[in-house]
């Protein structure tokens, strides 16, 4: 549990990175130019590249793919209020990058405000984050769900029928007890798929539309959901009950920063300074690297590579009692052996 002094020293972090808050306009338009153009650009080339070899289309989909992701972190910005410092704007282009990203706007900034105030909150789990359940739920839990938990967590199923079952199904419906502002943002998005779907189909037909498009969808989604699972989900991360949890806390320990390629850093709209983030969403994007430069206690945060997320894979429950991750593999043996709970439990 932090002193006094510790928490005035973490407090103080959320202060220093105040002056990186400020958006700048010809900034965000020249970023909206700079993916949406090359988007529009290497979906055409996947169209034209029917005509020469379908695994020549294949290649032009993954930096589509890409772009749809730094469209994606436009669009996360605007759910901040971050990307334009006028807020009918920031709803406009959110909603337009939302029907590009197949994600209604109003129903994902509701969900991810809720997500920022609780993450790494053992006690305000389930809106806006992954499934995540500890040691002590897991064990306590029916067989039919730990059943469902496994199957959800297994990584086929999360990243490889995840990116189709949220992007494509799931977001489509309104959430029980949405506001009708929500409920009626939602019907638009699906209004405008639908009506920008039919054109191009009406355009090139429906064989070359998703020929062209479902790897784009695809692709695109497994990476989404593939940083959003890393960037929560690494050793050393932090989980606490509400008593304990500790907001910037949960932003400089919960969150990590993923230190990419510069060129994959920025495709992904340097959305690896997550820590950053999550002290200050209302941070543009393409500010959130200068905050961590120029923040020293904020580049001890942990960071991770490519290399070293991939440890995430195994990640499934996380265990409270000796705070980290642990697999479904160390779980079965402490229940054939109620003794060894004693023990730290390390992921295999």
């Amino acid at each position: 549990m932090m002193n006094k002094e510790q928490t005035s020293q973490l407090s103080n972090l959320k202060k220093s990175v105040a002056p990186y808050e400020k958006n700048d306009r010809k900034a965000s338009i020249r970023q909206l130019i700079n993916t949406l153009g090359p988007l529009v650009l290497l979906w055409s080339a996947g169209y034209f590249s029917l005509s020469v070899s379908y695994w020549l289309t294949l290649v032009f989909a993954i930096p589509a793919a890409g772009f749809v992701i730094r469209t994606f972190i436009i669009f996360h910005d605007c759910t901040h209020g971050s990307f334009f410092k006028n807020r009918r704007a920031n709803d406009i282009i959110g909603t337009i990058t939302g029907v590009l990203t197949l994600v209604p706007y109003q129903q994902w900034k509701k969900s991810h405000s809720i997500h920022h105030a609780s993450s790494s909150n053992l006690d305000k789990r389930g809106i806006g984050d992954i499934w995540i359940m500890t040691v002590d739920e897991y064990i306590a839990a029916s067989p039919m769900k730990r059943l469902y938990y496994r199957i959800y967590r297994n990584p086929l199923v999360m990243f490889g029928i995840g990116p189709i079952a949220v992007f494509l199904i799931q977001y489509r419906f309104n959430v029980k007890g949405a506001r009708r502002k929500e409920r009626m943002n939602t019907y638009l998005t699906n209004v405008s798929i639908v009506g920008l779907y039919a054109l191009i189909v009406w355009a090139i037909g429906w064989p070359a539309f998703l020929m062209v498009q479902l790897p784009i969808v695809f692709v695109s989604g497994f990476l989404g959901i593939w940083l959003f699972y890393v960037q929560h989900q690494f050793e050393d991360s932090y989980f606490e009950n509400e008593e304990e949890w500790s907001y910037v806390m949960a932003a400089v320990e919960g969150s990590s920063y993923y230190k990419l390629p510069k060129l994959l850093q920025w495709i992904t709209g340097n959305i690896g300074f997550h820590h950053v983030h999550h002290l200050s969403p209302k941070v543009p994007n393409y500010n959130l690297e200068k905050a961590h430069n120029n923040t020293p206690p904020l580049q001890k945060a942990t960071t991770i590579t490519i290399g070293t997320s991939l440890k995430a894979i195994h990640f499934r429950l996380w265990d409270e009692e000796h705070k980290g991750f642990v697999s479904f593999k160390e779980i079965k043996a402490r229940l054939r052996n109620p003794k060894a709970s004693s023990k730290p439990l390390k992921v295999s």
